[in-house]
This record gives structure tokens, C-alpha cells and sequence, in this order.
């Protein structure tokens, strides 16, 4: 089997096609990663399902292997095909002369490439892609409509920029001159993505005052970040939608910035770190560190300090009974000292 399963149930079952485990018919493939959808798995129509060697014996047929999303996502590849779209460059595209283009590009419709501009092979670039003078960009680049690469910027094999994104806009850097007026630094420096870094739609990673930012190996950016201005992130890091990394940040390899978590300039985050939703950091943090809330502090004291203010209103009942049993046997007492 292409997935390299073991199957124990019915093999031969037709099947057309992937669906979530409640959706599925009997005719489609569905998976179980999470513990919690197990009883939703006894009651599936599904054909098969992909689950964990030791998942329990169910009606449905099952796919066993270490790694049941992985193999979910492997099997949507093998039914869904994306769009293929044949080498050649729309009349409608302007092109520089100076640019040179690997060979099996595709081209869309008022693509602007700019002066010295370089593609590598099998580079695919959809309506209304912009690429500034002095890009370059490695083989199998593939940009959706409306993305825009700066000067002078860097991009690696296999790099996925999706619809919106702007990769090298000016970094956010202003300085108050005589006047009491907000003047604009040049940001000089480029941005630099390795290879197999995807951006999502509508993310934006700025370019450095001076040097360059930096975005590692297999890293992916999700819809609506803003990295900025020399920052410097690692390899096979997930930055989740709506993070925002302030100018200067450092980033490690591996880690984990879970939706709309923050972090302060000139922060360093370590190798594995990972920040749960909506945290807000900083201060360093140490690799393998996993922190909550804002400020963020260690996940495990976050999580009993949301118990106790969840508790708050309960808490404060009970000091107010309290103190006013206090205040009544001193009353009591003082009345009885005054007797005497």
C-alpha cells in the first residue's frame, strides 16, 4: 500500500475519497490523531480509518501507522490535485531585460519582475505577483496573486508565498528629529527565507534597518504575522496566525508560537519553545520552555493561576464572611471588656 499501513478489516472496500471522521461515507478514507474523537470512530460510516497501531479493534476497517495525520494528509494528496499551470509567460507580464528566468516557469497574467531580478527552475508566479529589483529567488518558487518580494530580497527552494503576502516591506523604524517630528530610518537590509518556508496569505515579514532578517530551513508563517525588522527565525519553526514579532526578535529552531502570541523586541525564544495562545512575551525564554498568558510565565503555574481566579468571586465570598466573623467576636470582646 502507498501509505505503508497495516489494514485489518475488508480489503476490498472501494474508496474515492477523504473526509473528516463525521462527514465520512463508505466509500471514503477518515483518520483518528486525537484520543478524544475515539468514539466517534466507533460509530463512522467510513470505509477506513487511519489510526495508531495499538488504536482498539472497530467495525470500520483500519490503517495502522505511527502517524495517522501525516497519513491523512498524504492521502488527500493522492485524491486532490491543485491546479497545474503549463510553462510559458502571459502576454500581459512585464519582464526586465536584465532579469533572467530558469527554465519551465510559469508566468501569469500583469506579473511585474523587475530589474536583475533571478528565478530558478520551474518557478510559478500567478496574476499581479511583483518581484522589486535585485530578487532572487531558488527552484520550484511558487507565488499566489497579489504577493510582493522587495529589493534585494532572498528567497530559497521550494518557497510558497500565498495570496497578499509582502515579503521586505520597510521595517517600522522612526526617530524624533530637532523638530519633535518623526523622521524615517532607511531599512537597508533584505530578507532572507531558507528553503520549504511557506507564508500564508496576507503575512508580512519586513526587511532590516541594517542587516538582514532571517526566516530558517522548513519554517511556515501563518495568515496575518507580522515579523519585524531583523528579526532572525530558526528552522522548522510554526508561527500561527496573528503572531506579531517586534523588530529584533530571536526566534529558535523548532519551536511553537501559537495563535496571537507576542513578543517583545530584542527577546530571544530557544530552541523548542513554545508559546500558547494569546501569550505575551518579554523577557528571554529559556529552549524547551512552554509559556502562557501576558506576561507570559511557566504553562504549569499558568494554568493553576487560572484556576484560582476562575475561583475569585467564590473566594472573595468567603473572606468577606470571615472578616465579618471577625469583626463580630471583637465586638464581643471588646463589649465584654468593657463590662469588666
Amino acid at each position: 500500500m502507498r501509505l505503508g499501513a497495516e489494514l485489518r478489516g475488508n480489503a476490498e472496500l472501494e474508496v474515492t475519497g477523504v473526509k473528516g471522521i463525521e462527514e465520512a461515507g463508505p466509500t471514503e478514507v477518515t483518520f483518528v490523531a486525537n484520543p478524544k474523537y475515539g468514539g466517534l470512530a466507533r460509530k463512522t460510516r467510513a470505509a477506513a480509518v487511519l489510526v495508531e497501531p495499538e488504536f482498539p479493534e472497530i467495525e470500520a476497517a483500519t490503517l495502522r501507522l505511527k502517524n495517522p495525520y501525516l497519513a491523512f494528509s498524504r492521502t488527500l494528496g493522492i485524491f486532490y490535485q491543485p491546479p497545474v499551470y503549463a510553462p510559458g509567460i502571459h502576454p500581459t507580464a512585464v519582464i526586465d531585460p536584465t532579469a533572467v528566468i530558469g527554465t519551465g516557469a510559469h508566468i501569469g497574467a500583469y506579473v511585474v519582475i523587475g530589474p536583475g531580478v533571478k528565478l530558478g527552475d520551474h518557478a510559478t508566479l500567478l496574476p499581479h505577483v511583483v518581484l522589486y529589483p535585485g530578487v532572487e529567488a531558488g527552484s520550484y518558487f511558487f507565488a499566489h496573486a497579489h504577493a510582493v518580494v522587495r529589493e534585494n530580497c532572498v528567497l530559497g527552494d521550494h518557497v510558497t508565498l500565498e495570496n497578499g503576502v509582502i515579503i521586505g516591506a520597510d521595517g517600522f523604524g522612526f526617530a524624533k528629529n530637532e523638530q519633535g517630528h518623526w523622521e524615517k530610518i532607511p531599512q537597508s537590509g533584505p530578507v532572507r527565507l531558507g528553503n520549504r518556508v511557506d507564508v500564508q496569505a496576507n503575512a508580512c515579514i519586513d526587511r532590516a534597518t541594517v542587516g538582514a532578517t532571517e526566516i530558517g530551513d522548513g519554517t511556515k508563517v501563518d495568515n496575518l504575522v507580522q515579523i519585524g525588522h531583523g528579526s532572525h527565525v530558526g528552522e522548522n519553526t510554526l508561527i500561527c496566525g496573528q503572531v506579531g514579532l517586534a523588530g529584533s526578535s530571536v526566534v529558535g529552531n523548532n519551536a511553537i508560537l501559537a495563535g496571537q502570541s507576542a513578543v517583545a523586541g530584542h527577546c530571544a525564544l530557544g530552541d523548542g519553545v513554545i508559546l500558547t495562545a494569546q501569550s505575551g512575551v518579554s523577557h528571554d525564554v529559556p529552549a524547551g520552555k512552554m509559556v502562557s498568558g501576558s506576561p507570559a510565565f511557566d504553562n504549569r503555574v499558568w494554568l493553576r493561576a487560572v484556576t484560582i481566579f476562575q475561583r475569585l468571586p467564590e473566594l472573595l465570598k468567603r473572606l468577606d464572611k470571615v472578616e465579618k466573623k471577625l469583626a463580630a467576636q471583637e465586638g464581643t470582646a471588646d463589649a465584654d471588656g468593657s463590662k469588666e
